[in-house]
């Protein structure tokens, strides 16, 4: 014997406005990082890199940091124009 599911108008109105919630989410514009400097560990973690690559992006001239008391010091607006490249 088959089962049947029925879809009614309240199903369909509830689809509705998750759509409509998830579509602003998307095009929503980003919120600005508050920090202007960020530690190399962080800037790791938003890109998802290794140690290694971040070094080749310095070396590269894609990122240009700064050196305070032995750590590495990234812009954020650098960070987010390598995601425009």
């Amino acid at each position: 014997m088959a089962s049947f599911d029925f879809i009614t108008k309240e199903d369909l109105e509830m689809l509705r406005v998750q759509l409509m919630n998830d579509f602003r989410k998307l095009i929503e514009p980003k919120k600005k990082v508050l920090k202007e400097w960020i530690k190399g560990n962080e800037v790791r973690k938003i890109l998802s890199i290794s140690p290694g690559s971040l070094q080749n992006l310095r070396i590269n001239g894609l990122l240009n940091p700064k050196k305070i008391g032995g750590t590495w010091y990234y812009r954020t607006e650098e960070i987010e124009a390598l995601f425009e490249k």
